[in-house]
C-alpha cells in the first residue's frame, strides 16, 4: 500500500503550483488568453485566501478555536483546484457524462489528498474541508466559464498528457519549505520572534482557559 506521507505530496505547491501553471500554458498557446486570465485569477484568488488565513494564525494567533481552524489547508485547496480543471481538459473532446465523471474523480482525489493531511497529523478536519471546498469553488467556478466560451475542441490532450508525465519524478523531490518561508515573513510584519504557537492553542480551547489570542 502507498503510504499516507507519499500521497500527501501529491499536493505539495512545487507539483500543483506547476500545474496550475502548465493549464494556462495550454490556454495561452491555444490562443484563449481570456480564460487564461480567468484561471490565474481565480487560483490566485484561493492561494492568496490559503496565505491570509495561515499568516493570520502565525502571527497573530486568529482562528476559530471552536472547529481547530487556524487556516485553510493549501494541500487540500490546490488539489481540488488543479485536479478536476486537469481532467476536464484531458476529457474535452468526450461526451458530456465523461467529462462530469472526470470533475468527480478530480475532486475526489482531492479529498483523499486532503485526507492525507489529516492522516499525517498536518491539519485538522475544518481545515482540510475547508481547502477542499475553496479549492473546488476556484475549479468549478473556472469549469462553468469555460464550458460556456473554450472553443470546442481546442486543446490537444495529448499534448497535455505528455507535459504531465514531467510531473512525474515530481513526488520525489524535496518539498518546498514554503511553511518556513511563509512563517518567517510573517514574523517580520507581525514583530514577533516566535509563531503562534498551535499546540498551546489547542490546549486552552480543550481546558477551557480563556483564550490567549482571539
Amino acid at each position: 500500500m502507498i503510504a499516507w506521507s507519499e500521497v500527501t505530496k501529491f499536493g505539495d505547491v512545487t507539483i500543483t503550483t506547476f500545474a496550475a501553471l502548465a493549464i494556462a500554458g495550454w490556454l495561452l498557446v491555444e490562443n484563449e488568453r481570456r480564460l487564461a486570465l480567468c484561471w490565474g485569477l481565480l487560483f490566485g484568488l484561493g492561494l492568496c485566501v490559503v496565505i491570509v488565513t495561515k499568516m493570520a494564525f502565525i502571527g497573530w494567533g486568529i482562528g476559530i478555536r471552536s472547529l481547530d481552524f487556524a487556516g485553510f489547508s493549501g494541500h487540500a485547496m490546490r488539489a481540488a483546484a488543479v485536479l478536476p480543471v486537469l481532467l476536464y481538459l484531458v476529457l474535452q473532446r468526450t461526451p458530456s457524462f465523461v467529462r462530469s465523471s472526470g470533475i468527480l474523480l478530480g475532486l475526489a482525489l482531492a479529498m483523499v489528498i486532503g485526507v492525507s493531511r489529516l492522516a499525517v497529523h498536518a491539519h485538522s478536519v475544518s481545515e482540510i474541508t475547508a481547502g477542499w471546498m475553496l479549492g473546488s469553488c476556484v475549479s468549478l467556478g473556472f469549469i462553468r466559464i469555460a464550458g460556456k466560451s473554450l472553443r470546442k475542441p481546442v486543446l490537444n490532450p495529448w499534448r497535455i498528457v505528455l507535459s504531465l508525465i514531467t510531473l512525474l519524478p515530481a513526488p520525489y523531490v524535496h518539498p518546498a519549505p514554503t511553511q518556513q518561508w511563509l512563517t518567517n515573513i510573517t514574523l517580520y510584519f507581525s514583530g514577533h520572534d516566535q509563531p503562534f504557537p498551535r499546540e498551546g492553542w489547542r490546549t486552552d480551547r480543550v481546558s477551557g482557559r480563556p483564550p490567549g489570542a482571539l
